[in-house]
């Protein structure tokens, strides 16, 4: 059965190198004639110099690859056409709560059903980067055709589909909604929209996540909440902007919060700050303020708490701040009670204060899945 299986991979090795082996920035070339590598247990990535190199990895059969679909995201239900031949990999960081996997596979479609949303809802949003081949995105009656570069994002709360009728690679950023700096009702007139890697901001964002996509080392370091922090703060602007250029939002009220966000940014460290304080930076009422997040879907304080968690957060895992007390560090970003700033912070991220800091150094490492079998990558 093994040598079966043995062959049955072998044989489709040489019709994937092209899919398996493409820098992921290489958004220009065509999927069809990317350079080749010599097996499909390794995904390339590049090296210190600049150097492609190889990335080993275990090829899943369908049902492994449906596990780990299921562990790393969302359940889903994965349905190939060629079920016995399938094979798929999952590479996944988690860091600061949002998740960066590569995935790659032969072709096949993953459905998020009503039934699967009942049974485990997921209050996420799934941002997809085409790195390889193409897929199609269906939610709330929108359909969109991706190609290397575009990205697209849909929500885990509601139903979609994927298609893909060859193989592929993606880069998908998951995120909890309250990441996203944009109210529900705007965050869902975006989803299954296509954002071309060649166009506006995405010529910004696309290469971004891309290059977070070669090297996963580097958001399992002490930068990696940084780096995580900026490529959602990336993906913010370029649905805000595309918001403003349709005419979706009123350019001026957006404006407006993006204003009172900065002034908040700002003063991060001072306990004292109130929405009267922030209001008058802004020069409008505090009824305003107020209504301004209320329209994106939040309120004053909880966009300050979160900020200032943020920033807590970073100097956990900043190795230059080591010398500093977890109290200090609170005290530093405006909580002035340590019990409550211990509270509020495992409240948001599942952990205390105490166990990022011990966890410095192996902080994001891969999300752990499942041992699954390695004679396919041998």
């Amino acid at each position: 059965m093994m040598r079966q299986v043995a062959r049955t991979i072998s044989a489709r090795r040489a019709s994937w190198s092209t899919i398996f082996g493409t820098p992921h920035h290489s958004f220009a070339t065509p999927a069809r004639t990317l350079a080749a590598v010599p097996s499909l247990s390794h995904l390339s990535q590049r090296g210190p110099r600049g150097r492609l190199e190889r990335r080993a990895v275990t090829m899943l059969t369908l049902d492994e690859f449906q596990s780990a679909v299921d562990e790393s995201f969302v359940p889903l239900e994965i349905r190939a056409k060629h079920p016995q031949s399938f094979l798929g990999a999952i590479s996944q960081v988690e860091v600061h709560g949002v998740t960066f996997t590569e995935v790659c596979g032969a072709p096949h479609s993953a459905e998020r059903t009503a039934a699967l949303i009942d049974r485990q809802p997921g209050h996420y949003y799934k941002v997809s980067l085409q790195l390889a081949g193409s897929g199609t995105v269906h939610q709330a009656g929108r359909t969109v055709q991706l190609s290397v570069g575009d990205l697209t994002i849909y929500d885990a709360s509601r139903p979609y589909r994927l298609d893909f009728s060859e193989p592929y690679r993606l880069l998908v950023v998951q995120l909890p909604h309250d990441r996203m700096r944009l109210s529900s009702r705007a965050t869902e007139q975006m989803t299954a929209v296509r954002f071309a890697a060649g166009e506006g901001l995405g010529r910004v964002v696309s290469p971004y996540l891309a290059s977070l996509g070669e090297h996963f080392a580097e958001l399992r370091g002490p930068a990696g909440a940084t780096l995580a922090r900026n490529a959602v703060d990336l993906l913010s602007t370029l649905l805000a902007t595309h918001l403003e250029s349709s005419e979706r939002q009123v350019g001026p009220r957006r404006e407006l919060f993006e204003r009172a966000c900065e002034a908040i940014d700002a003063e991060l460290g001072d306990s004292t700050l109130t929405p009267s304080r922030i209001a008058e930076r802004v020069f409008i009422s505090v009824r305003h303020l107020h209504c301004l997040f209320s329209e994106q879907g939040e309120t004053v304080t909880s966009y300050l708490r979160h900020r200032r968690l943020e920033r807590c957060y970073q100097d956990l895992l900043d190795a230059n701040a080591s010398e500093l007390s977890i109290a200090a560090i609170g005290t530093r970003w405006g909580f002035k009670d340590a019990a409550h700033f211990s509270r509020s912070f495992k409240a948001a991220y599942g952990e205390s204060p105490s166990e990022v800091r011990r966890g410095l150094a192996t902080r994001a490492q891969a999300k752990p899945l499942p041992q699954w079998s390695t004679a396919r990558a041998a």
